[in-house]
C-alpha cells in the first residue's frame, strides 16, 4: 500500500476586474504583465481575462472590459466576486480625466465594490504631456473621497513596461491588507 501523497496547497487565486476609459491602455497593460511584450490591439468589446502569476503572491485572474461608451453600462455585470479593481487612466488625455472621475466613482459607489481594495493606474507617463500620478489623485480627488477604503495610486507606461512591477506588488499588497482579519 503506497503512502498517501498530498497536494500542496493551492493559492486561492484573486478575481480582479480592470476598468477605465477607452484607449486608456487596459489590455496593453493586461498582455504587458501577462508575457512582458508590447501588442498591438484593438479597442476591446466585450472582455479579455488572463492568470498572472506575481512571484511571492497569490495568483490573479484579470478580467480586462471594454470601456467605449456604450459598454460602460454593463460593467455592473463583471463587479460580483471582485476581490480587487484595477482602474487605468490615459494620463496623457487630460480632457476626458473629468469622465474618468465620474466613471471611477460611479463604479466604486456599487454595493458589490463596498469594501474592495482599487489600484488607479495612471498609464502613458511617458506619453508628453501626461499628468503625473500625484496631480492625477489630486484631480480625481481620491484622498478626499476614499480614504474609509484600502487604495493605491501609481504611475505606469504598458509601453515600456515603466512601473508594472510595483503596480503588481501594489495589488498584492492591497489584496493582502483586504484579506486579512
Amino acid at each position: 500500500m503506497g503512502v498517501p501523497t498530498s497536494k500542496p496547497l493551492q493559492k486561492k487565486q484573486a478575481r480582479v476586474v480592470m476598468m477605465g476609459l477607452d484607449f486608456a491602455g487596459k489590455s496593453t497593460l493586461l498582455y504587458k504583465l501577462k508575457r512582458n511584450q508590447t501588442v498591438q490591439t484593438l479597442p476591446t468589446v466585450g472582455f479579455n481575462v488572463e492568470s498572472v502569476e506575481p512571484e511571492k503572491s497569490v495568483p490573479l485572474t484579470i478580467w480586462d472590459v471594454g470601456g467605449q461608451d456604450k459598454l460602460r453600462a454593463s460593467w455592473k455585470d463583471y463587479l460580483d466576486d471582485t476581490d480587487a479593481l484595477i482602474f487605468v487612466v490615459d494620463s496623457a488625455d487630460r480632457a476626458r480625466l473629468p469622465t474618468a472621475a465620474t466613471e471611477l466613482r460611479r463604479l466604486l459607489d456599487h454595493a458589490a465594490l463596498a469594501e474592495v481594495p482599487f489600484l488607479v493606474l495612471a498609464n502613458k507617463q511617458d506619453a508628453p504631456g501626461a499628468v503625473k500620478a500625484h496631480e492625477l489623485g489630486q484631480r480625481l480627488r481620491l484622498e478626499d473621497c476614499y480614504d474609509d477604503r484600502a487604495w493605491e495610486l501609481r504611475g505606469c507606461s504598458a509601453h515600456t513596461g515603466e512601473g508594472l512591477q510595483e503596480a503588481l506588488h501594489a495589488i498584492s499588497r492591497l489584496l493582502k491588507k483586504h484579506r486579512q482579519p
